[in-house]
């Protein structure tokens, strides 16, 4: 067999298990971490620190997704939804998942936990054993579960952070609250528009118990507020400053008004339009606090070097005290000469 030949095999194989990772998903955990290390670097960006801290955090996020859906593929079989996976759907044999998604977490901490710092590879390790052994059991026991998979969503900007510099200050709190809020409306918006299906796979989220669809609308209201709140604490942190806060304010006003509209008229359609502004925010959000950031630190330097010109124009030139001693005429000079 030519080795085009062998490529074309693998290719297909290599595409099913980054489905079986949830590329995607995975590509906005690696994004909040690296947001995190950003907004956490003081001066010049590590560039190669900060490659490790986005493969890490990749591998970590693909594993930990391959473990929830080896976990849930019976359930999986059952939706509608998510019957067409590499597993419910038969592309994919349970124990490669199970090797992959093993391999993969393990990796991935390890290389956070070796050429970044042990802060981010614990985190990494706590965000896959709470995601896989807590979650992920959780789902079909409790609506709680919601509340425990937000707080596994907001462990990846503290690896980021901790990545920079091994610490994690209290930006780094008030960045994870805003990823452990978000999660509430992003994910009850996506549940009431699956809520028939998410039934039938047997999971007890909150739209599937609450049949009216009240309370489902009144926590989704209550938490886009609460977003608006918390992402104003980087402000306070002085993390960022007003450019971000203005964007802030502005894209939590967005998102309050679609809630508020799922919460007076229920609906698939009102539901899909919140899920929809819910991915449009946060990427538009992480990139204000970047964008601010980078002005800031444009801004100091610059009035760092205007600061140290002024001063530099300011000094009188050094001269002799006595001249005529220290720099003695040509015919002295000759003379000793």
């Amino acid at each position: 067999m030519t080795e085009h030949a062998r490529a074309l095999r693998v290719a297909p194989k290599f595409g099913t298990f980054l489905e079986l990772g949830k590329a995607r998903l995975s590509a906005l955990v690696v994004l909040t971490a690296v947001v995190g290390f950003v907004l956490a670097a003081r001066g010049p960006l590590d560039w190669g620190r900060l490659l490790w801290v986005s493969i890490g955090t990749a591998l970590a996020a693909l594993g930990a997704n391959a473990l929830n859906e080896h976990l849930e593929r019976e359930r999986d079989r059952r939706m509608l939804r998510t019957r067409g996976r590499p597993l419910p759907s038969g592309r994919l044999e349970p124990l490669h998942a199970v090797c992959f998604g093993l391999g993969a977490g393990v990796l991935g901490s390890a290389l956070l936990a070796v050429y970044v710092n042990a802060v981010a590879g614990l985190l990494a390790s706590a965000a896959t054993l709470l995601y896989v052994l807590v979650y992920t059991p959780l789902k079909t026991r409790t609506a709680a579960s919601t509340l425990v998979g937000a707080v596994v969503g907001a462990l990846p900007p503290l690896i980021g952070w901790s990545g920079a510099h091994g610490r994690l200050d209290p930006g780094a709190w008030g960045l994870a609250g805003v990823l452990l809020v978000w999660q509430i409306p992003h994910f009850l918006s996506l549940a009431w528009m699956y809520r028939v299906d998410y039934n039938r796979g047997g999971f007890r989220l909150l739209p599937v118990v609450d049949q009216s669809g009240a309370l489902t609308a009144c926590v989704v209201v209550v938490y886009a507020l609460l977003l608006v709140v918390m992402s104003l604490t980087l402000v306070w942190a002085g993390e960022v400053g007003f450019v971000y806060a203005g964007g802030a304010l502005a894209l939590g006003a967005g998102l309050v008004v679609l809630c508020v509209q799922l919460e007076r008229r229920p609906s698939v359609s009102a539901a899909r339009r919140v899920f929809v502004a819910s991915i449009i925010y946060l990427p538009l959000l992480l990139g204000l606090m970047v964008i601010d950031r980078t002005m800031a630190q444009r801004w100091c330097r610059t009035g760092q070097l205007r600061l140290a010109t002024a001063q530099q124009a300011a000094s009188p030139i050094a001269a002799p005290d006595h001249p005529m001693e220290q720099v003695p005429d040509r015919a002295s000079a000759a003379a000793n000469g």
